[in-house]
């Protein structure tokens, strides 16, 4: 028989939700929707969140997964029309405007074989400033033998609605050295660190150094090969067409907000998104999903991870 619960509590000083599936346990939080933790057993956890993060309101949390809307990154490395939704794009802080701002509840669900929890974000409701538009957000965690995230945006307007996005997923891994990245080979990719140049990957992704790339229309399904921990972490997504796969190595780490400065060789981002000329443009009562699943495989008795 199945034993699941959610229950409110505190991180920090946020309000969060705890939500726990047989022995898989998730932490949300309602600032942002923002997964902080997911976890499986006795095992290492599957989503990172930094040992620095400041869990205080008003404040970006560093880890977890948070949500990037209605801008991805820097806002003027955007297209124009993403640019053209905000009015003051000079000063406009990475990665949007939701992740340091306390969604709605919407409503709990305890089923037979999950555990499920629903955010929103209603721009009507509670506008954004310099961003005058209507679109409800809706977050949706579903914590079963897997992990299952919905973000759909519904454009409330009369104009069309255009915004790039992420679910900006940071996964624990034993050793960013060791680990690889399975599904992007052959996929075209623009290398940030390198003037934007447009490259194709050639085999498994393996990491000797910072990494900053977008994946451009990768397979909708990618693995986190991590032989020392001997698992997998399997990511099956839909209604994404980028994949941001990043890691600051050891210099950049130094220079990052709630970071110790060694995190870097225990995470790694891989951030299903719509950026670049992937931007979703909503008409008007259009909608849009972004989805991921999430689960961790270990080798049977007779295979090893390698």
């Amino acid at each position: 028989m199945s034993i699941a619960s959610v229950e409110p509590t505190k991180s920090g000083s946020l309000d969060c939700w705890s939500l726990s599936f047989n022995n898989s346990k998730l932490l949300i939080a309602e600032q942002g929707a923002q997964i902080l933790s997911y976890t499986h057993d006795d095992e290492p956890p599957i989503i990172w969140l930094s040992q620095q993060a400041e869990l205080e309101p008003g404040t970006s949390v560093r880890g977890g997964v948070p949500v990037c809307w209605p801008w991805f990154g820097d806002l003027l490395r955007n297209p124009q029309t993403v640019q053209a939704m905000y009015q003051q794009p000079h000063q406009a802080p990475a990665h949007g405007l939701v992740r340091s701002i306390d969604w709605s509840l919407v409503g709990v669900e305890q089923q037979e074989q999950a555990v499920a929890i629903t955010f929103s974000y209603n721009t009507l409701e509670q506008p954004l400033e310099h961003w005058p538009h209507a679109a409800e957000l809706t977050l949706r965690v579903r914590l079963g033998e897997r992990l299952s995230i919905s973000l759909m945006c519904r454009n409330l307007s009369q104009q069309p609605l255009v915004f790039s996005q992420a679910l900006h997923s940071y996964f624990a891994v034993s050793d960013i050295k060791q680990v690889s990245v399975e599904g992007l080979q052959d996929c075209d990719y623009i290398e940030t660190l390198e003037d934007w140049q447009t490259r194709t990957q050639s085999g498994a992704l393996h990491f000797s150094g910072e990494t900053d790339r977008i994946y451009l229309k990768p397979a909708a399904k990618l693995q986190i090969i991590d032989p020392l921990w001997q698992r997998t972490i399997n990511l099956l997504s839909s209604g994404s067409q980028s994949a941001v796969v990043w890691n600051p190595w050891v210099a950049k780490a130094q220079r990052l907000s709630q970071f110790d400065s060694a995190a870097w060789q225990q995470m790694l981002c891989i951030e299903h998104a719509n950026v670049l000329d992937d931007v979703v443009t909503l008409a008007p009562a259009a909608e849009h999903e972004l989805y991921i699943d999430i689960w961790v495989e270990k080798p049977t008795t007779n295979q090893t991870l390698v």
